[in-house]
């Protein structure tokens, strides 16, 4: 009788070890589909380097504290209540957009061109070479509300959505003129040149260091404000390839005045409201900060860019700036030709290993003559945008394949 209780006993312990494993495991496994499943991108915490602050600012800014409020925020705000607000029609295209981009890269050029509203830029483009660039590159300038507030019309996203619905890629960038403190004075501080630091008093790092402060209530007004304007291109099953705070290392724009870390705090913020709060699925992060000590890092960036003008008539594939914005990531995001004034020449680009990922040429007198109609030979000539859009390595419009 004893030995019948003792082996009862043991058969007990090992049945109660058993199911304790087999709890721990399925624990263990919902945890890791929660953080580290393809659908949520968690924030870019690095609560493990080991880089000195003066070495690296961007690697040391949040302490282990904050690092764990994010991710308790994150798991309780991030998750959408219906599992399709995962699986729009705009997040399906960003899949298949990213998947090409990704193909191509290093093969070939995607041809891009920034536009005015009436796409004045791309009608010339097309006068001269019978094609359209691949990308067009939008601006919600006229959207933030300072600049609402005093007139300005916003932006018809009809063209941007038709665009798109015709076979185009869609890009956004947003001069953000401030959303207080414009000084508003004659010459060069006038209020639509809000955007820059020379014309405004408005100090976000305060707002991005005191959530209680009238100016993170404004910033946070702001991001809402073009959160809508977003929103709209994601119902229309619209994919954009968004290219926020550019330039913020030289300091000329205002989101760039305060240095890197209020910068990344900035970053930080609108990524977090605009994918985690506002939801938006559509967004394919563009970087181009100019400096690695401004990289936000990998897990808020899938595409670095740099934005280099040069002489006119230079046709050569800007390599020192390739291998810039390569170093930035160490060679792990593809990298872009942002913003320049004339296009390279796509043979020197094979030649030298400097396939961007797409060119985007500036728009207005870099690309327009005086009747705001006729192209202009000033940065880019004809021959050259000929020989360009004509190239066997870069893609325009008519050869995108079908993303919807």
């Amino acid at each position: 009788m004893l030995l019948c209780g003792l082996f009862a006993t043991v058969f007990l312990n090992l049945v109660y070890f058993f199911w304790c494993s087999t709890c721990a495991i399925s624990l263990q496994l919902s945890e890791n589909q929660l953080l580290g499943g393809n659908e949520i991108r968690m924030p870019a915490e690095r609560v493990l380097s080991t880089a000195k602050e003066d070495e690296h600012p961007a690697a040391c800014e949040d302490s282990f504290a904050e690092t764990a409020e994010s991710l308790a925020e994150i798991a309780e705000d991030a998750l959408p209540k219906e599992e399709t607000a995962l699986h729009s029609e705009a997040y399906t295209n960003k899949i298949r957009v990213m998947e090409f981009l990704e193909s191509i890269y290093q093969k070939q050029t995607l041809s891009g061109q920034h536009t005015s509203p009436d796409m004045a830029e791309v009608k010339a483009v097309c006068s001269v070479t019978g094609k359209k660039p691949a990308l067009l590159e939008f601006d919600f300038m006229d959207c933030s509300p300072s600049r609402i507030e005093r007139g300005a019309s916003g932006i018809d996203l009809e063209p941007v959505i038709s665009w798109w619905e015709e076979g185009g890629l869609v890009a956004f960038c947003w001069h953000w003129n401030a959303p207080s403190g414009l000084i508003d004075k004659r010459p060069d501080k006038q209020w639509y040149r809000g955007f820059y630091t020379e014309t405004t008093t408005f100090d976000f790092a305060k707002g991005v260091n005191d959530t209680q402060s009238e100016e993170y209530e404004l910033l946070i007004r702001d991001i809402d404000a073009i959160a809508e304007e977003l929103k709209t291109l994601k119902e229309a099953g619209v994919p954009v390839l968004w290219r926020p705070l550019h330039e913020a290392s030289g300091g000329w724009f205002w989101w760039g005045s305060k240095g890197p870390r209020a910068y990344l705090k900035l970053w930080k913020l609108m990524y977090e409201r605009l994918t985690v709060y506002q939801q938006l699925d559509n967004l394919i992060w563009v970087w181009n900060g100019e400096d690695p000590y401004w990289y936000p890092g990998d897990d808020t960036t899938d595409i670095v860019g740099i934005d280099f003008y040069g002489p006119k008539h230079d046709y050569s594939p800007r390599e020192e700036e390739f291998k810039k914005a390569l170093s930035y990531t160490c060679g792990e995001k593809m990298v872009a030709l942002t913003e320049t004034g004339v296009i390279p020449d796509p043979d020197l680009m094979i030649k030298r290993g400097t396939m961007w990922l797409w060119y985007c040429a500036w728009s207005d007198e870099l690309v327009l003559a005086g009747d705001h109609k006729s192209y202009s030979e000033k940065y880019t000539e004809c021959g050259m945008l000929k020989k360009v859009y004509g190239h066997e390595s870069v893609i325009t419009k008519d050869e995108l394949p079908p993303f919807r």
